[in-house]
C-alpha cells in the first residue's frame, strides 16, 4: 500500500499527509459513538493514517484524543509529532476573547498540547459581537497552541476579505469537493493566494443528513471505475490527488478505509480526467440553516459569493 505522501504548507512550512482521517459521524442509535470511533482511529493508525481531521462541533475530539493514547502506549505511533491534528472553532465561540478557551477544551479534550491546524469551521458568528476573532486565532499560533490557521467553508470573496486583515494567512480552505462540485474557480483563487483546498465529503457523504448517493451512482465514475478495476471511491480520491487538493476520507469500515488508501501507485488517463472535467457541476452542501432573513445572510447566494 506504502506511505501517504505530504504536503508543504506555504504559509507555516508544515508538512500534512495528503489524505487525512476524517472523524464526522451520525450517531447509529444504540451504537457508542465513543467507542466505534475510538476503534476506528486506532484501525486507521494501524494502516497508516497519519492526519486526522475532528471539530468540537463533532463530538469526536475525546475520542480521537484516547485513540492517540492508546496508539502511543501499543506502540503503533513512537510520538504524537508523527500525526497531524486538526480541529475547528465552532461559530458559537468565534469571538475575540472565546477563541481561547475554545481552544483550550479541544485540547483538553484531545489530551494535546498543540494542534497542527485550526480552522475556522463557518464564516459566520452566532451571536451579535464579531471583533477580534481572527487576531485571537494569531495570538494562538503566537503562544504555540496552533501550528497553522485555516478556514472552512469560505467561498472566495469571503476568503479575500480574510487576507485584507490578517496579519498570518491561512494555510487551507477546507470545502466540498468532489467530481460533481469541483470548486475550480475557488481553487484556482485559493492557489493564487497560497492555500490549499482540502475536500470534505470528497465522496458525496452517502449516509450523512448532508449528503446522498449521487457521486458514487455517477454514471461517468462508474464507467472510469469498471475500466481502471477500481471502485468509484478511489477514482473520485485519486482524481483529487491529481487535482493537488487534500482529500478528508471517512469511514469506519476497516476494507474501505484500505482502499481508500490505495491510490497512489496508479493514475488517470487523459481522457478519464476530461470526462470528470465535463460532469454537470452543483453543490450538494447547501447549509440554509445558515440562511435567514435577520442573518447576515438571507440567501444562499450570499453564503456562498453566487458560487452555488
Amino acid at each position: 500500500m506504502g506511505s501517504i505522501p505530504d504536503c508543504v504548507l506555504r504559509w507555516s512550512g508544515q508538512r500534512m499527509p495528503v489524505v487525512g482521517f476524517g472523524t464526522a459521524s451520525e450517531i447509529v442509535e444504540g451504537s457508542d459513538f465513543f467507542t466505534v470511533t475510538k476503534q476506528a482511529v486506532l484501525q486507521a493508525i494501524k494502516l497508516g493514517y497519519r492526519h486526522f481531521d475532528t471539530a468540537s462541533l463533532y463530538g469526536s475530539e475525546q475520542p480521537l484524543g484516547e485513540a492517540i493514547v492508546e496508539a502511543l502506549s501499543l506502540g503503533l505511533i513512537k510520538s504524537r509529532n508523527e500525526l497531524f491534528i486538526t480541529s475547528k472553532l465552532w461559530c458559537t465561540q468565534a469571538y475575540g476573547d472565546l477563541v481561547l478557551p475554545a481552544l483550550k477544551t479541544s485540547l483538553q479534550n484531545l489530551k494535546l498540547d498543540y494542534l497542527d491546524l485550526y480552522l475556522i469551521h463557518w464564516p459566520i458568528c452566532l451571536k451579535q459581537r464579531k471583533e477580534g476573532f481572527r487576531a485571537a486565532m494569531e495570538d494562538c499560533q503566537r503562544l504555540g497552541l496552533i501550528k497553522s490557521i485555516g478556514l472552512s467553508n469560505f467561498a472566495c470573496k469571503k476568503v479575500a476579505d480574510i487576507l485584507s486583515i490578517v496579519k498570518i494567512p491561512p494555510v487551507v480552505n477546507q470545502v466540498e469537493l468532489n467530481p460533481l462540485w469541483q470548486q475550480k474557480k475557488l481553487k484556482d483563487f485559493c492557489h493564487v493566494n497560497g492555500i490549499l483546498l482540502q475536500a470534505y465529503s470528497p465522496l458525496g457523504a452517502v449516509g450523512t443528513k448532508w449528503g446522498s448517493n449521487r457521486v458514487m451512482e455517477c454514471e461517468v465514475l462508474k464507467e472510469i471505475a469498471k475500466v481502471k478495476g477500481k471502485t468509484v471511491a478511489q477514482v473520485c480520491l485519486r482524481w483529487a490527488y491529481e487535482e493537488g487538493v487534500i482529500v478528508i476520507v471517512k469511514s469506519f469500515n476497516a476494507e474501505r478505509m484500505k482502499q481508500n488508501l490505495e491510490i497512489m501507485d496508479w493514475s488517470l488517463s487523459e481522457d478519464e480526467l476530461k470526462m470528470i472535467q465535463h460532469i454537470p457541476q452543483s453543490r450538494g452542501v447547501q447549509a440554509e440553516a445558515f440562511v435567514s432573513e435577520n442573518g447576515p445572510f438571507k440567501t444562499l447566494e450570499e453564503l456562498w459569493d453566487g458560487e452555488i
